[in-house]
């Protein structure tokens, strides 16, 4: 019997890198899942097939989920056909390099509104169900943003930073009805950029080249799976007592 067996799971960002190997992670443990992704609806649809072959019952759905109203209709979509979500997966993000003084007032609340308004919208859909059951766990993929500065990431440091104190905050208030929240941090994983250009220190396949590794304990970048396993960890009754916490994967990285 797998770890998330009977349980529903809502997960954004399913159609790849770290979105995708919990979706499959999920989907080997036993979980039934509503995928969510922004656009490319042929990848998402390839990751539904790849869970259905894995056991799981599947329900796909493109969502902005930064848009409060397009969220409140996913969601009810998801709920009419499951009849409930225990887990809910909160992996949105976005991470634009920009000096300070070159931050547009447009890129500021578009990456807001991305990688910390998106949280609010889907918590507040799905927690009404999961208080009224008296559990639930929420996760959200958070970054090293939230554990030390970076240059030309000021919107994003302000972002995943308040992510962390949304999460917290969840964590106080949910917890009378056995609802838990908690947060991943991570970094360097070997994920496809959607920007490339915003990674000039990585090569061209993605890696690092070795003198960066250095930086890293383990001497090397992270995989979606590792990602995946945590998140596992975090939405199983194996956490029962874990919530308003934030779990490093940064291979020992700012530590």
């Amino acid at each position: 019997m797998g770890q998330l067996e009977g349980k529903t799971a809502l997960i954004g960002g399913a159609g790849r890198n770290n979105g995708k190997a919990i979706a499959l992670a999920f989907a080997r443990e036993g979980a039934d899942l509503v995928l969510v992704a922004r656009e490319r609806k042929a990848d998402l649809e390839q990751v539904a097939h790849e869970c259905e072959k894995l056991g799981a019952k599947v329900l796909s759905t493109l969502c902005d989920v930064s848009d409060h109203e397009q969220v409140n209709r996913m969601v009810q979509l998801g709920l009419d056909h499951f009849q409930k979500i225990d887990v809910l997966m909160c992996t949105a993000g976005r991470r634009a390099h920009q000096d300070f003084w070159q931050i547009s007032y447009e890129e500021w609340h578009k990456t807001f509104a991305v990688n910390l308004h998106s949280a609010f919208y889907l918590t507040k859909a799905v927690a009404p169900g999961m208080m009224k059951r008296k559990s639930g766990s929420i996760v959200a993929l958070g970054g090293m943003a939230s554990v030390t500065s970076q240059p030309q990431r000021a919107h994003v440091i302000a972002s995943k930073t308040g992510l962390y104190g949304f999460i917290k905050a969840l964590a106080l208030e949910l917890g009378p009805y056995n609802v838990r929240a908690n947060l991943i941090a991570l970094s360097l994983i070997e994920n496809v950029r959607a920007n490339p250009e915003w990674y000039p220190e990585r090569h061209k396949d993605g890696s690092l080249p070795d003198e960066e590794l250095q930086g890293i304990p383990l001497r090397r970048m992270g995989k979606p799976q590792e990602v995946a396993n945590v998140a596992v960890f975090l939405a199983s009754d194996q956490s029962s007592y874990v919530t308003g916490d934030r779990i490093m994967v940064l291979g020992g990285k700012y530590m």
